[in-house]
């Protein structure tokens, strides 16, 4: 094996104490190091590890969980020792180590908690990538929200985590086994469904019960810590979601120089099922973002930008590249970038490419009727006209800025109509 290749397989020294005890204001936390006995993918031979390495392969990382004390700070607490979610999970809970998870693959795990917390009225599924979602999908039934979020995206959900919040049955188990994910968990894994799991060999399957109550943590605040280079800390209040219905959100309206500017169209109710949804989603991507939805499906993610015209237009392209290859996958087996080599080299016909390029553009990458979702305001109306030129139908933001007037004239003079609805929330993420 190369030294690239092997550097991928390291399990960092941990040079970090087993305990640590913390001391705020008069409360002291006492926190244990988390490690779990695997077996070597050579060898066989049981090693006891934590965490294998953090962010990078460089990196020294440890997994604590809080078992003793408790906060009671600026109204937050963290959940009770003893009845924790990732940092709580135990051997008996990963029915398959793989290998022993890094940083990456449990934080990824934590942000889909995050979102499905959210998402407990019906079956869903969250794909996690470098702490984002890849997809996120509602269906009838697990399996179907689980090949709904995987062919939204299946470029990026190949070596991803993916939570499920619904008990993992034989057809979703044999639908996942086909692709490549570091990470299961679901709350519960029917029986046979591990042996099909297992098939890849370093596959983390976990069996977290506690997905099972997300839903009591929807309120629930804790303390988010954030290190400064030179030690310093920030300390803040966890992000909850004020919008929890129809009724949450506020008809867009706004007042320039005197005039008042309301948005025309109001939504349908398929509209508010998917700003729902597509809010809840939001809570869960990185800042600056905008995403797009549709029946309960994301249609494209744009993620982490500076300027939220460019992170609007980012998510539409996404869009279009993802459903180029799932159109690709459906009719010819193969992902689109691979159809593409195949033509160069002579295997493949050109007019199937055409066709499906054809069908992309006409189709607008199933933008046309989505809901556009911001996790801030829309300082200028070029944003909003980034979602409409695709056809969205509705636009969900926080509002607030001073040109809200402009959006407001561009749905309105839109043809079909686009409505708009205002959050009075601002959700950034980093």
């Amino acid at each position: 094996m190369s030294d690239i290749k092997q550097m991928y397989r390291t399990i960092m020294d941990d040079d970090f104490p087993p305990e640590l005890t913390i001391t705020i204001g008069e409360t002291q936390l006492r926190y244990k190091k988390r490690t779990w006995k695997i077996p070597d993918d050579k060898t066989g031979e049981l090693i006891e590890k934590g965490l294998r390495y953090g962010e990078n392969p460089d990196q020294q990382a440890a997994l604590y969980g809080l078992v003793s004390g408790n906060l009671n700070i600026a109204g937050c607490q963290y959940i009770a020792p003893g009845n924790g979610l990732v940092s709580a999970i135990s051997e008996q809970e990963m029915l398959q180590g793989g290998k022993h998870p890094g940083k990456i693959n449990l934080t990824d795990l934590d942000n889909a908690l995050n979102i499905l917390k959210y998402l407990m009225d019906r079956p869903a599924a969250a794909i996690m990538k470098h702490n984002n979602p890849c997809a996120v999908a509602y269906g009838a039934s697990v399996a179907e929200a689980y090949e709904r979020a995987n062919m939204a995206d299946r470029i990026a959900a190949f070596g991803g985590c993916l939570a499920l919040n619904r008990p993992l049955d034989r057809d979703t188990a044999e639908l996942i086994a086909a692709n490549y994910l570091e990470v299961v968990a679901a709350p519960e894994f029917e029986p046979g469904t591990v042996d099909i799991l297992a098939r890849r060999k370093n596959l983390r399957i976990i069996c977290l019960k506690r997905i099972e109550e997300l839903a009591k943590y929807r309120d629930f605040r804790y303390i988010d810590f954030k290190s400064l280079n030179d030690g310093g800390l920030i300390i803040q209040q966890s992000q909850l979601n004020k919008i929890r219905s129809r009724g949450d959100f506020t008809m867009a309206s706004a007042t320039y120089k005197g005039a008042q500017y309301i948005i025309e169209r109001k939504p349908t109710e398929e509209e508010y099922q998917d700003m729902l949804f597509g809010w809840n989603v939001e809570m869960g991507v990185t800042s600056n973002s905008v995403i797009y939805v549709k029946d309960g499906v994301t249609v494209g993610i744009g993620t982490g930008e500076q300027d939220r015209v460019g992170v609007a237009e980012i998510a539409v392209f996404k869009a279009y590249a993802k459903y180029k290859d799932a159109l690709c996958f459906k009719r010819y087996g193969i992902g689109y970038n691979d159809y593409v080599l195949e033509v160069q080299a002579g295997k493949r016909n050109q007019d199937g490419l055409d066709e499906i390029e054809a069908d992309t553009a006409g189709d607008k990458a199933g933008l046309i009727g989505a809901t556009m979702i911001s996790d801030a305001f829309f300082p200028f109306r070029d944003g909003v006209d980034v979602g409409i030129r695709q056809g969205v139908r509705a636009i969900v933001h926080a509002g607030g800025s001073d040109r809200d007037f402009e959006s407001i004239i561009a749905c309105n003079d839109a043809t079909p109509q686009v409505t708009m609805v205002f959050t009075t929330q601002r959700v950034f993420k980093h």
